[in-house]
């Protein structure tokens, strides 16, 4: 057999979630996330509280610009010439403008890398359907292409176990021997959950987070450790995955525990869930307990990331085997565009009516 054929494309789209950048856009902002849901008036005031404590604006945007940038400095270091370009779903730049703009630079196709390493409907089919949607209402549109899962590319779990190590140094010197780590990624229904992976083994989503917090946890010589979920935001009748990271807190002070560091392990940016959630919430209420509390960083702004983008992208187009630490199936997308290889998103479940504090996923 000769060598797989060369694929050609013209640029690199970043999809993520969009977020406010004022305090005018926050109702607008979380009307677009929540459209079609029946979420009450209120329960949207309630969410806007958690952007307006911080002037209104999500750091998402920022943090993605920043990614950006540094994908373009790789991207110049390797010789890929590729021009970049940024879309969301729910706020500017929009990703219909964005491919509205490709194509009038005369892009013809383009990769899609999305700010979610995971399979599910939110976290893969979703922006798959994000692509449909922009393509639709640009005539002659690009062909768009996105690129596989990413949990446990050997870059992204290294980046997380350098944070991890770094948030261990943060705590008094004699608690760090002792510290609980818990890796904590955003919560689902269950039934969406079930409703991810092959129908012989369902629940992808919880299984790639499950092992990535194992990967990450055996990088850094934890042998125990938990994992937990947060940012649930759906009505009390409707199991999500559980526990919540701050009653989990709670459990471990009944245990003795003394020191915790949490590693969001489901994020790739400090976005408004992560620092609303755990940098506010869990983080006082472990200082409530009692307990020394340090938090890891998220892997986008560290140089590893934006060299796993450049990895992804030259894993497609050199069609070359994928860098992974498990073994766990659903790679992701097809190499024409079509959904997971596994069919884990072929039928998402009725989507909840739910009002997230910032599915920033």
């Amino acid at each position: 057999m000769g060598e797989p054929a060369a694929r050609e494309v013209d640029a690199l789209l970043l999809l993520s979630f969009g977020g406010p950048e004022r305090p005018e856009d926050v109702m607008p902002f979380l009307e677009n996330v929540t459209r079609g849901r029946g979420v009450p008036p209120e329960r949207l005031a309630e969410v806007a509280q958690h952007y307006l404590h911080f002037g209104g604006v999500s750091p998402i945007n920022a943090l993605n610009l920043d990614i950006i940038k540094a994908i373009e400095a790789e991207f110049a270091v390797r010789g890929i010439d590729l021009p970049v370009y940024f879309g969301n779903r729910n706020w500017h730049p929009m990703v219909e403008a964005a491919v509205e703009g490709m194509r009038a630079d005369g892009i013809r196709s383009a990769l899609v890398f999305p700010t979610s390493a995971w399979g599910g409907y939110s976290g893969c089919l979703q922006y798959q359907e994000d692509i449909t949607r922009a393509r639709a209402a640009v005539a002659d549109a690009p062909e768009l292409v996105k690129l596989r899962q990413y949990f446990d590319h050997p870059l992204f779990v290294a980046a997380f176990a350098d944070a991890i190590r770094a948030a261990v140094a943060e705590l008094p010197q004699d608690k760090r021997d002792s510290a609980r780590l818990v890796f904590t990624a955003h919560s689902v229904p269950v039934s969406a959950d079930i409703a991810s992976g092959p129908p012989a083994e369902q629940r992808l989503y919880s299984r790639q987070v499950a092992e990535a917090a194992r990967l990450c946890a055996e990088a850094t010589g934890f042998e125990a450790y938990d994992l937990v979920w947060q940012s649930r935001s759906g009505p009390p009748q409707v199991p999500w995955l559980e526990p919540d990271i701050v009653d989990h807190l709670d459990t471990l002070a009944e245990q003795g525990v003394g020191s915790v560091v949490v590693c969001p392990v489901g994020f790739v940016s400090d976005h408004l869930e992560v620092i609303w959630d755990l940098d506010n919430e869990a983080k006082e209420r472990a200082a409530e307990l009692g307990m020394a509390f340090a938090r890891a960083a998220t892997p986008g702004p560290d140089p590893r990331f934006a060299r796993m983008v450049a990895d992804l992208v030259q894993e497609y187009l050199t069609a070359a085997a994928p860098a992974r630490l498990s073994e766990i199936t659903g790679l992701g997308c097809t190499v024409d565009g079509a959904p997971c290889v596994v069919g884990c998103c072929a039928l998402p479940p009725r989507r909840p009516a739910v009002a997230p504090a910032a599915a920033e996923l």
